[in-house]
């Protein structure tokens, strides 16, 4: 047989039947803080991430999570915001610190070889931070300029607004920021933050990659002595109390194109339905073929994407659908979305396209599972709601078990039109 013979032949399809997902292996440092180990692949580099209870749920004041993250890497007791990043970037390594609503992390990228350079720079930034005065107000003006550019953007606008009316402009989830917020930002906010929610906290560790021995003794030496407090932080006022009146409109006079946002608060992924709810929200609008795409996008005209999503959080979840559209068309594109959701309540859905749902659902996961990093990716997921691994082994049972009948009962019982906020923003 020939090369080009053998082109011709195509790979013989099979449908998936099961994942085998590597399982953390769990380790105890002598203060007590959890190790969850993936030691999976083939190169000689590994991922640390320290996982703190420090979202923007816990602030006391607008953007006090978000800049403490970010000026963590701005100088510490013995390295300054300079010495950091030459460091980090001299060994070929990644240094990153991120936060969200729940919870905050401190990640390192680096070959293995270099971890003994690198532990000390990376303990100390999430172990000792500084918060130098000077870099935080370049920190608040870059970031303030920043924050100007995207108020610019309807999307940007209208992803702050929207989560205000869903969730109530005083949940931990809907209270949104102002220009204002930024000449509020100090060292000593940030200090009063870190003290409470990532000096003493405890912490969990994530290591994925080729591990190599000695990688733990190393961990317990530089996080495993000082002590901790553990204890869940639960925010105050978690009543979601979404705006009574369903249509918002935020005029812009500008835009060239109008923001749509409609949705509502929802169940999250410790709810039983979720995983089913997600089926349901592929088809309506979780992929590129999905009903909203075909009509709005491919027939319609009206935009050049749009799609519908599941926010799980820990103490709350959104369903949302959003998208950009022509301002002249803007009400004709809100009607078509209704008459989509209305079509996904009433009408069963077809065999051919479940059955497409369900094979790109699959595809997604296996490609979500492809590597350690990936790993502990969707380990985090579940680690934040108190599950394990599992949770996918139900995930692909859901999948492919999901009946015609069951789409119709879900879609009936989540997407209900009467109780969804619309919002655009855009020129009147």
């Amino acid at each position: 047989m020939t090369t080009q013979d053998f082109r011709k032949i195509h790979p013989q399809s099979k449908a998936i039947e099961t994942v085998s997902l590597v399982e953390p292996e769990k380790y105890i440092l002598d203060n007590g803080i959890p190790v969850y180990l993936i030691n999976a692949g083939t190169q000689e580099v590994v991922k640390i991430d320290l996982i703190f209870d420090a979202g923007s749920k816990l602030q006391d004041f607008p953007l006090q999570a978000q800049f403490t993250s970010k000026c963590l890497v701005e100088g510490t007791d013995s390295f300054d915001s300079k010495t950091i990043a030459e460091t980090v970037d001299f060994y070929g390594a990644y240094l990153k610190p991120s936060v969200s609503r729940d919870d905050a992390a401190v990640s390192l990228f680096s070959l293995n070889k270099h971890l003994e350079h690198l532990m000390p720079v990376f303990a100390e930034v999430a172990l000792s931070p500084k918060f130098p005065d000077h870099e935080i107000q370049t920190m608040v003006q870059k970031l303030r300029q920043e924050y100007l550019v995207n108020m610019e953007k309807v999307s940007f606008i209208a992803q702050q607004q929207f989560s205000a009316l869903v969730y109530g402009n005083q949940h931990p989830y809907g209270k949104t920021m102002d220009i204002v917020d930024y000449e509020n930002i100090s060292q000593q906010i940030l200090q009063v933050f870190y003290a409470k929610f990532y000096k003493t906290s405890g912490f969990k560790i994530i290591v994925s990659g080729k591990v190599n021995n000695g990688l733990i003794k190393m961990l317990n030496q530089f996080f495993g002595q000082h002590q901790v407090v553990f204890g869940e932080n639960i925010p105050g006022g978690l009543t979601i109390k979404p705006s009574e009146t369903l249509e918002h409109y935020s005029v812009k006079d500008d835009a060239l194109q109008s923001a749509v946002r409609i949705g509502n608060a929802t169940i999250n992924k410790t709810h039983r339905d979720f995983l089913p709810f997600m089926v349901v929200n592929t088809i309506l609008g979780g992929y590129f073929g999905s009903r909203l795409m075909t009509n709005i996008r491919e027939d319609k005209g009206y935009t050049y994407g749009i799609g519908s999503g599941l926010a799980s959080l820990n103490h709350a979840g959104m369903f949302f659908i959003a998208s950009e559209v022509g301002n002249d068309v803007t009400g004709k594109a809100i009607e078509q979305i209704f008459i989509e959701i209305e079509k996904l309540r009433s009408e069963p859905v077809k065999a051919e396209e479940l059955s497409l749902v369900k094979n790109y659902l699959l595809g997604t996961f296996l490609r979500s599972a492809d590597g350690p990093f990936a790993l502990a990716d969707l380990f985090k997921a579940t680690l934040d709601y108190g599950m394990d691994m599992s949770y996918y082994d139900s995930f692909l049972h859901t999948v492919k078990n999901i009946t015609i009948k069951d789409i119709q009962d879900i879609a009936v019982k989540y997407l209900q039109p009467d109780s969804m906020i619309r919002l655009v923003v855009g020129k009147k």
